[in-house]
């Protein structure tokens, strides 16, 4: 770890060794299968915040689910919060399980209430996972999602949907989300959605973020074309900070593409731009980023700010608004 990093680290105070434990499972009526959550938690420790996890939809088989994403779940846990990552209906694993469901194959309506469900039944969960009960503060709840996940994320934050079924402005803001991060998530519609996947996933261009106005990160790699999508280029990703009111952040890392330098999991093959120092300055910003936006005032995302995105080893630059 880089003098950097470890500066970074100290102001979210040392790591402590995580449980992990999966799939809790929750039944949901009219869902074509019950929604499976892995849950990470420090060891120690009481009035734990929350990190809602939505995975992206990659070409892996299992990172796609409750399964990915351990570079940053296990960061996030180990310094201080519960991360909850369900499988949403989008995942490769269910694929031969929901094909024909109601809402396939996007599910974003589905995707989004997944987290309302986690949210109704945090008390559940706290009884099922060992360890666990009485541990978690509910008033702190934040959020994160990659890709796919990225757009649930916006959803669940406060940006409006065309329903393309019905024509009809849709709003599935969950109140009870404090902040989140959004990691290479998907941009604007219109003519900008131009790439060949744009007419196998029009939902994508159908979210309007001027009305996200919860307190967000979003990251976006200056590497990441996305040209399946769009000929705008890496500006793209950074849409919902650009068309979002604020109070926004935008963090723009250096030389990373899609996988941000392998988040989706340890040793990823769907890693294009696979940089393990990149994934853990990514993990602690993020966390900071969190951190601050539940406690206003302390210091964490400006500490890990000045560390890890100035001077000549800066991983990337930030701007607000």
């Amino acid at each position: 770890m880089s003098t950097s990093t470890a500066t970074s680290a100290d102001a979210l105070g040392s790591p402590v060794p995580v449980l992990s434990f999966s799939p809790v499972v929750l039944p949901v009526p009219g869902r074509p299968v019950d929604l499976q959550v892995r849950v990470c938690a420090p060891a120690t420790g009481t009035g734990l915040p929350v990190i809602l996890l939505s995975h992206g939809h990659g070409p892996s088989n299992h990172l796609s689910s409750l399964h990915g994403y351990a570079p940053l779940a296990d960061f996030w846990a180990a310094h201080g919060f519960v991360v909850l990552q369900p499988t949403h209906l989008t995942s490769r694993t269910l694929s031969h399980l929901v094909a024909d469901a109601p809402g396939a194959p996007d599910f974003w309506r589905s995707r989004a209430e997944d987290m309302t469900h986690i949210l109704d039944r945090l008390e559940v969960i706290e009884r099922t996972v060992p360890q666990l009960a009485g541990r978690i503060d509910p008033t702190k709840i934040t959020l994160a999602g990659h890709s796919l996940g990225g757009f649930t994320a916006a959803l669940l934050l406060g940006a409006g949907l065309t329903d393309p079924d019905t024509g009809n402005l849709v709003h599935l803001v969950e109140p009870r989300i404090k902040a989140g991060v959004l990691l290479a998530s998907p941009g604007r519609g219109g003519d900008v959605l131009n790439g060949p996947m744009a007419k196998q996933w029009p939902i994508i261009g159908a979210v309007d973020f001027s009305t996200m106005t919860a307190p967000a990160l979003v990251v976006a790699g200056d590497k990441d074309d996305s040209p399946h999508f769009t000929d705008m280029g890496p500006a793209w990703h950074a849409d919902p900070y650009t068309l979002a009111p604020g109070p926004k952040t935008l963090l723009t890392l250096f030389d990373a593409e899609h996988g941000l330098g392998g988040i989706a999991g340890y040793d990823a093959a769907e890693t294009t731009d696979e940089n393990p120092e990149r994934v853990a300055a990514l993990a602690h910003l993020t966390a900071a980023y969190l951190h601050t936006q539940l406690h206003p005032g302390a210091p964490t995302w400006h500490t890990a700010r000045q560390a890890l995105t100035t001077g000549p080893d800066a991983v990337g630059r930030v701007e607000t608004k």
